[in-house]
């Protein structure tokens, strides 16, 4: 019996979306489009007209992003070939190679500037005091990779435009700030927080100009993790290839140290950087779950060292060392463990009902909370004893930024195990939440050198 021509089109559309997944290929298409046909004869049967039967159909076929797993497992050596190869479609095949161009062309060009800038006007790293060089290197590097972005994503308009001028001003104040650099901070400030700033930008172009589409926004978070992962990855295997390149030379007699960190060292990690977000791009339907995952495997270990430090602090009534190292450190921990609960997030099914998982989420989040209460007492002893400063201003402001994100998210995790939430408000509100930092950053890049004297 022939379907109606809406339903029809509404395969047709279902087909298309199944098709652009690179897990699955044309034969793959055909057997999925034979078992919703099936099932949607099947429903027919039992008295339901063709709409609802699709309907019906498709849920039954379950959540396609199970389906990709599913795919991912089953086909790996597929995978792994259209890493670099194209899938053999002509379209996708097109697409494929244009990106891989792209990749290419723009990793070479930022090792390439990196490069040069590294050896440029006779200067290098140990000519370079006020470290002119490594801030700039983190500003070329992330221009190149939001270059490739707008080109592999054919991106244009008012996103470009509104990154490039923040990559203007963000080199502008790098290179003409009035810094002093003797006993000053500012310069620091400003060379950790501009990188932050501009990811986010970089997050612009991603999300296409759309900003204010939630799941956009999670993606991003997610593209985020994995290019973090990918990057780690590759640094981890660079390291053994710059120690095996410096044996080999050294066994020849020559001394290959100019070689490695003058050329070799930066020239890779920027071209690393751009190859890494190829590498999620290009496999962001199969095998974007890096990130994730690992969340399972840190959120119990860190929820039970969180639990056991409150404990010892508890009984031994001693709070945190207000040493500014000892609260930078906590600082960077608070941030791994938003960025655990952040992935959680991303790798949940909205569906399911709290589990055991979901428990350690909230012991880590409130653990988390109570430290850095804990750290935000020993940032206001330092002021009170030696006074307001760019570093200690800037501390207590990230502390009080990532303090309001973990209460919410404390909040809206115990509502959600309690059955008085659901699961989308957690994560809307992460999402939400995510211009805070970016605007935050800016103020401490743009506005702290004036506040405090360039110092």
């Amino acid at each position: 019996m022939e379907l109606s021509a809406e339903v029809e089109g509404q395969i047709s559309q279902w087909r298309r979306y199944v098709s652009s997944h690179p897990t699955v290929a044309g034969s793959d298409v055909e057997e999925l489009e034979d078992h919703l046909r099936s099932q949607i004869d099947d429903l027919r049967d039992v008295g339901l007209d063709d709409g609802e039967a699709f309907l019906v159909a498709v849920k039954r076929m379950g959540r396609m992003d199970d389906m990709w797993r599913e795919f991912a497992s089953e086909h790996s050596d597929r995978l792994w070939k259209q890493l670099v190869l194209p899938s053999g479609h002509s379209s996708e095949s097109a697409t494929d190679q244009r990106g891989l161009i792209a990749a290419v062309g723009t990793a070479v060009a930022a090792g390439v500037a990196t490069v040069a800038l590294v050896n440029g006007i006779g200067t290098d790293f140990d000519s370079d005091p006020d470290g002119l060089i490594p801030r700039n290197i983190i500003l070329v590097v992330l221009a190149f990779v939001a270059g490739f972005l707008a080109i592999k994503r054919q991106i244009s308009g008012w996103p470009v435009v509104a990154t490039a001028g923040a990559f203007i001003a963000s080199f502008a104040a790098t290179n003409l700030y009035p810094f002093s650099f003797v006993d000053g901070h500012t310069a620091a400030l400003t060379a950790i927080h501009l990188p932050i700033m501009l990811w986010f930008f970089i997050g612009l172009i991603y999300v296409e100009g759309d900003w204010k589409n939630h799941d956009k926004r999670m993606d991003f978070i997610r593209f985020t993790g994995e290019v973090f992962v990918y990057y780690t990855l590759m640094a981890l295997g660079g390291g053994v290839l710059l120690g095996v390149t410096g044996g080999a030379f050294a066994a020849i007699g020559l001394d290959p140290e100019s070689l490695i960190f003058e050329v070799l060292l930066p020239g890779g990690a920027a071209a690393a950087a751009v190859v890494a977000v190829w590498l999620v791009e290009i496999k962001q339907g199969a095998i974007e779950n890096i990130a994730p995952v690992l969340t399972r495997v840190f959120t119990p270990l860190f929820a039970l060292i969180f639990a056991g430090f409150l404990a010892t602090v508890l009984v031994t009534g001693r709070g945190v060392d207000n040493d500014p190292e000892v609260l930078i450190l906590f600082d960077l921990i608070l941030v791994v463990v938003l960025g655990l609960h952040l992935y959680s997030l991303s790798a949940r099914q909205p569906g399911d009902e709290p589990g055991l998982f979901d428990y350690m989420q909230l012991a880590l989040v409130v653990s988390a909370l109570l430290i850095d209460m804990l750290v935000m007492f020993g940032i206001l002893g330092r002021i009170s004893e030696f006074g307001f400063s760019a570093n200690k201003t800037a501390a207590l402001g990230e502390n009080l930024v990532l303090l309001v994100n973990l209460a919410v998210a404390a909040f809206l995790s115990l509502a959600f195990v309690r059955g008085a939430r659901s699961w989308a408000k957690v994560e809307r509100w992460q999402t939400t939440y995510v211009p805070v930092y970016p605007v935050w950053a800016a103020v401490v890049a743009f506005v702290f050198p004036f506040v405090f004297d360039f110092v």
